[in-house]
């Protein structure tokens, strides 16, 4: 008996076959030898940030996966903006790789638990004080490196600890951020050193996170001020 479902299916909507299943909103293809999740359609943020505007009309005009692209740019672009902008202003280096990463989580997989403002935060915090730790265990305190310079041994052990210890105490307080492990190589290995930076990456990080929470919490999502309850989604365990 043909599905009534397909009724009402956008002509563009990717076909669902067995093994498929709707997950908050979202069509999860899955491996049909693992059953683990290959892509993802129809993400629920979109939708309800485009309904909020009056603009979910472009869904029946479009197909999904550009208007995903467009959410992805828009918010990519406001994100490093706002950090710029607060840049210039204080003249800090308030810009720094590892941000992008944590703005593509808020934005690609926002049910994610690594992207909780609770992750980001403590994650970036932990690489932080790892990566300043790191150089103060192996007496690079108050040495810059810069790319394209020669590096030291002295350098890779700060840099192999720093990313040791970031991941393993990331585990401990079960606050996993994979960007933080990006944050604190910036650190170890000497890119950023001065105190009063390594709190200006920080306060960035929250600057991206409040960000993250009123897109997020705008598309109607169950997106969490603090912490996420703990629950199992078809991404990543919780961690």
């Amino acid at each position: 008996m043909p599905d009534a479902s397909a009724r009402h299916r956008p002509a563009h909507d990717p076909p669902r076959e067995a093994g498929d299943r709707l997950w908050n909103g979202t069509v999860v293809k899955r491996d049909r030898g693992s059953g683990r999740p290959l892509a993802l359609f129809e993400p629920q943020q979109v939708h309800g940030l485009l309904g909020r505007l009056r603009m979910d009309w472009l869904l029946s005009h479009l197909p999904p996966r550009p208007v995903w692209a467009a959410f992805m740019f828009i918010n990519g672009f406001i994100s490093i903006t706002l950090v710029s902008l607060v840049a210039l202003a204080e003249k800090t280096s308030f810009i720094f790789p590892s941000l992008g990463p944590t703005a593509f989580l808020f934005f690609f997989s926002p049910e994610a638990p690594s992207a909780s403002p609770r992750h980001t935060i403590l994650g970036h915090a932990i690489g932080i004080l790892c990566g300043y730790g790191a150089l103060w265990a192996t007496g690079l305190q108050h040495t810059q490196w810069h790319p394209g310079t020669e590096v030291h041994m002295a350098r890779v052990v700060a840099a192999a600890l720093a990313l040791a210890s970031t991941g393993a105490l990331m585990i401990l307080f079960k606050a996993a951020h994979p960007p933080a492990g990006a944050t604190t190589l910036i650190i170890a290995l000497g890119i950023i050193i001065k105190p009063k930076n390594l709190l200006v990456i920080e306060i960035a990080v929250a600057v991206l996170t409040l960000q993250a929470i009123f897109i997020n919490r705008l598309a109607g999502l169950d997106y969490p001020i603090w912490a996420r309850r703990a629950k199992e989604t078809p991404h990543e365990p919780v961690a």
